[in-house]
């Protein structure tokens, strides 16, 4: 299950759960004067924990590695399209919000949203 290149500008080493090595995609990118933060899963490419399961430490790791503020980012989850006949493989993006004292809100991105985040690549 190879990820196309598509989706990420760079791979981004993190440290994962247990301090594991880890690795996703990420791209950055501007619109409406927001950076938007896309991580995407690398499936058998990445050989630790997931970007689901790094959660606020993969978002905090990234916003020290590229001098930003976790409060004025738009942070969102990619999982990409790997052309399985399984449905758990096909393209979804989740936009991620950390509430201080909380868990994680994960609010899946409508089709239309995702086709306007596909346009901006």
């Amino acid at each position: 299950m190879q990820v196309s290149g598509e989706y990420y500008d760079e791979i981004f080493e993190f440290t994962g759960q247990w301090d594991l090595p880890s690795k996703c995609g990420l791209k950055i990118c501007e619109k409406d004067g927001k950076k938007i933060v896309i991580v995407t899963e690398l499936y058998q490419d990445n050989p630790g924990t997931s970007i689901t399961y790094a959660g606020k430490s993969l978002a905090e790791q990234i916003c020290r590695a590229k001098g930003f503020c976790l409060q004025d980012i738009v942070y969102l989850e990619c999982n990409p399209d790997t052309h399985s006949k399984l449905s758990f493989y096909d393209e979804e993006f989740f936009e991620v919000t950390f509430p201080e004292n909380s868990p994680p809100h994960y609010r899946k991105l409508s089709p239309e949203e995702t086709e306007r985040l596909n346009a901006g690549k």
